[in-house]
């Protein structure tokens, strides 16, 4: 499952394992396009927590983390940023990038 979350839970959400934050916004296609795969993967690897952050909600949080183009992808391990995708991935490159 995928949850949506805002600035205030952001840090506690990411605290702990592995964690993946999909930066998005409503009106973007190729968010819509990444968006069920996402979905499919929070359902396949267990292991990791998929979040969701609206950039248009939670402007503050993306330049936080230097979001200036969506998708963007972090993906982050205890809290602290290991990996970061700019652009939409394939289903085969999005497995990739959170292995």
């Amino acid at each position: 499952m995928v949850k949506n979350i805002n600035e205030n839970e952001f840090e506690k959400e990411i605290e702990k394992g592995k964690v993946l934050v999909d930066f998005y916004a409503s009106w973007c296609g190729p968010c819509k396009m990444l968006s069920p795969v996402i979905e499919e993967f929070s359902e396949k690897y267990s292991d990791i927590k998929f979040l969701k952050v609206n950039v248009d909600n939670e402007l503050q949080l993306a330049q936080k983390f230097n979001v200036m183009s969506i998708p963007t992808l972090i993906l982050f391990e205890d809290g602290k940023e290991i990996k970061k995708n700019i652009g939409l991935l394939s289903k085969t490159d999005l497995e990739e990038f959170i292995k």
